[in-house]
């Protein structure tokens, strides 16, 4: 019995593990189909609460974000239910300017689901949906303390979430924050006709065929040929019809994303002129900065050259005026020379034939220290530079 019952816990456990694996494939798959079906709504017209694509697509992103949420312990032991918005609130404080801040702060948002279904829509506003969910994914400690083992974010398809909902990028959301949509109390309810395809094969197009024309023929009894024939040409058309259209879908889904990838390429080299525009800004901003410090050297420059220019002047001039200094004592030293001489002549002229006298003696040897002086003054105003004026006008001594 025993071993009875650990097969039988064993076979429920597998089959649990099978069907949490189920309902999160069915999850993902879902999920991208809802997000092709808003791509393909956005073309004709703008994604707003009304719209029961944009309806969906909420419900199931609730569901993915709600898998295997553990709930919130109370003082007394008890779990009661937890949102997604407390995972959020807690995983995305590093994303850059990020609107959690803004959201808690509404007034006429309460609840937790109504918060975070507030921030699904601002997000998507913002075209910052799948940033938003890498980011809480990047923090695998914060995610491991709000989810069980099992959980959709915890596992591989998480990363397959992330890139799915790139796409959301390239629409145009319009949404009112006061509507009936953030209604915390009403569930979120998939609807999975939508995403339900019924396939054709040529055994019921065969079939119908068949019962065309056996409602044709028991109509009344008078039909004529006719009848039959007109029934046929309109199954062609209609399977005319139905090819036409199906080559038509499959030339607009490549038109859309031909569509995606030029908005995506645009937005690329929008941000790459962005940053050229930015770096040209700085380049002529240092190059206006290296015009004005050539200015100042240039001032400087020439402020300097004047200055040398003024001593170099000044130089010359005191060049000059030495050279006219020396020049006036080389032609005035002969002159004395030769007055001198006169006057020692002069002086010894009238008296050659007469004695010397006491008189006499006394004024030869006055004129010969006059005499002597007067060398003595020349030889040291040729030393010291001094002027002609100075020489002559020695003390004691007046010119004849």
């Amino acid at each position: 019995m025993a071993s009875l019952g650990v097969g039988l816990h064993l076979i429920r456990k597998r089959g649990a593990g099978r069907s949490a694996a189920v309902e999160r494939r069915n999850l993902l798959t879902v999920c991208r189909f809802s997000v092709k079906t808003l791509l393909d709504r956005s073309c004709f017209e703008t994604i707003d609460d009304s719209s029961p694509e944009f309806i969906n697509f909420v419900s199931i992103l609730e569901h993915i974000l709600n898998h295997r949420l553990k709930g919130q312990t109370t003082w007394f032991g008890y779990e009661s239910p937890r949102s997604f918005w407390d995972y959020i609130k807690a995983a995305c404080t590093k994303v850059p300017h990020n609107c959690i801040r803004s959201i808690e702060s509404m007034e006429n948002v309460r609840s937790s689901r109504a918060k975070g279904r507030a921030w699904i829509r601002v997000v998507l506003m913002e075209k910052r949906l799948s940033e938003y969910i890498s980011s809480a994914l990047r923090e695998f400690k914060t995610t491991r303390r709000f989810y069980e083992d099992g959980a959709i974010v915890l596992g591989e398809e998480a990363g397959l979430l992330a890139d799915m909902l790139i796409g959301l990028n390239t629409i145009d959301f319009s949404f009112c924050l006061k509507g009936e949509g953030l209604d915390g109390s009403c569930p979120a309810v998939i609807d999975y006709t939508p995403y339900l395809k019924f396939t054709q094969n040529a055994d019921s197009i065969s079939s119908d065929e068949e019962e065309m024309r056996t409602v044709g023929s028991s109509g009344s009894e008078s039909s004529t040929p006719d009848k039959a024939a007109t029934a046929a040409s309109i199954f062609t058309e209609q399977s005319n019809l139905v090819s036409k259209c199906k080559r038509f879908e499959q030339k607009y889904r490549m038109a859309l994303e031909q569509k995606s990838y030029l908005e995506e390429l645009v937005r690329l080299r929008e941000a790459q002129l962005s940053e050229a525009v930015s770096h040209n800004k700085a380049l002529q901003q240092s190059l206006a900065d290296t015009h004005l410090s050539h200015t100042l050297e240039k001032e400087q420059l020439k402020y300097i050259i004047l200055e040398l220019q003024d001593q170099l002047k000044s130089f010359q001039s005191l060049e000059q005026l030495s050279a006219e200094m020396s020049l006036s004592q080389t032609s005035l030293e002969p002159s004395n020379t030769l007055s001198l001489e006169a006057k020692q002549a002069s002086t010894r002229w009238p008296h050659q034939d007469k004695e010397e006298t006491p008189s006499l003696r006394g004024l030869c040897g006055s004129l010969t220290s006059v005499a002597s002086y007067k060398s003595l003054a020349s030889l040291k105003s040729s030393e010291c530079l001094a002027s002609p004026a100075t020489e002559v006008s020695s003390p004691g001594i007046t010119p004849s």
